[in-house]
Order: structure tokens, then sequence, then C-alpha cells
């Protein structure tokens, strides 16, 4: 292990921290994606079935326990908690445009046609998509909270990190996975405009914002 992917392991929990404590703090999920949030749960959950059949680490199995319960927490929190303030009018995404394009795919395009590998390789491409209802609402809200932009950064940073993890064991272990490279690199790209949006405002303490869909 790297420290590309311990950095990026600790970027992505840091982002669901953030998201975590700004819910807690303001009791409120304003701003906040839960059809983004389910999406996530479900890329954890269909990811780390292995836990169940195959050790590889302590900090490999901590991690994907961690992750796991505070996707279904944020995710209580959203539905049940605090459900009052949750903006269900502009997180109106359908997910099923993603569902089922990402469902086909992992059948045509997977390393094995086994249970286990056809989930991975789900969650591998559901993943490089997961955000799109999250940056959907904010297109339609035209802005985004400040602490909400923190944790769309860290959680960019941690798929960034991932291709520079990605590069390294290419040149030291000769390693290279097809999926999960092109699926990294296309959710990479959806993060683009947004980091310049967030160096050229947020870092200046500016509130982010966008244009008002027509």
């Amino acid at each position: 292990m790297n420290i590309f992917r311990i950095l990026g392991d600790f970027s992505h929990l840091l982002a669901i921290i953030i998201l975590l404590l700004k819910i807690l703090k303001s009791e409120s999920c304003a701003g906040i994606s839960g059809k983004s949030q389910i999406l996530f749960a479900l890329v954890f959950t269909t990811r780390y079935l292995d836990l169940f059949t195959t050790f590889i680490s302590v900090y490999n199995t901590v991690m994907k326990v961690i992750f796991l319960i505070c996707a279904y927490i944020t995710v209580y929190m959203i539905y049940v908690k605090f459900r009052n303030t949750f903006d269900s009018q502009n997180d109106s995404f359908r997910l099923e445009f993603l569902l089922v394009p990402v469902t086909g795919l992992s059948f045509l395009e997977n390393h094995s046609f086994t249970f286990l590998e056809i989930l991975w390789t789900f969650s591998i491409y559901l993943e490089s998509v997961a955000i799109l209802p999250q940056l959907f609402m904010i297109s339609k809200t035209g802005e985004a909270e400040t602490i909400t932009t923190h944790y769309l950064f860290f959680l960019g940073l941690y798929r960034a990190l991932y291709i520079a993890n990605w590069v390294w064991r290419y040149h030291t272990e000769n390693f290279y996975d097809q999926i999960a490279v092109v699926s990294g690199v296309v959710q990479t790209i959806f993060y683009c405009d947004f980091f310049y949006l967030y160096v050229t405002k947020v870092l200046k303490g500016k509130k982010l914002s966008l244009p008002m869909p027509v």
C-alpha cells in the first residue's frame, strides 16, 4: 500500500465526516442530495460484500466497515432524523438514468462473470456517476453552502489521489485495472469545473454560486 492510496482513503473519510458533522451541527440536510447518498451507500454495499469472504488486512477491514456505517448513518439522517429539512423538490435527478446503464455495463464489461465480481464492477461504475444528483441539485438551486463545497472538494481529491495511486502501481508493480482507472478518470472529470470554482471562489471566502438553469 502506497502513500497515495492512504491519502485517498483518508480524504474520502474526511469528506464523509465533514458531511455528517454539517448535518449534525446544523440539524439540517439542506443542500445535500439524498439520492447521491443512497447511491454511495449502494456503492459501498455492493463493493464490500467480500468482507464475508476475504480478509486482506485489519486496515482494509476497518476502513470498509467505517465507510459502510457512515454511509447508512448519512442516509438515515437525511430520510429519517432530519427529513423535514430535506429539499426533495430540488433533489429530483432520476436515478434510473444511472442505475439502468450501470447495471447493464457491469454485466457486459467485467473481469469475470461471477456474482461478487459483477457487484464489484457495478460499484466501480456506479461510484463514477454517484455524485451527479448532488451536482444536479446545486445547478438547480444555483449555489452551495461552503461546508458542502468542502465535502465535494475532499471527495474529488480522494478520486484524484486514487488516480495517482494507480499510476504509482503501474510503474512499481506493473498493475493496471482498466475498469477502475477509466471509471476513476470519468468521475474526476465531473469534478473539474467544481475544482475551478472551489479554488477561485470558495478559497477566497466567496460563496460558490452557479448560473441558474433556464
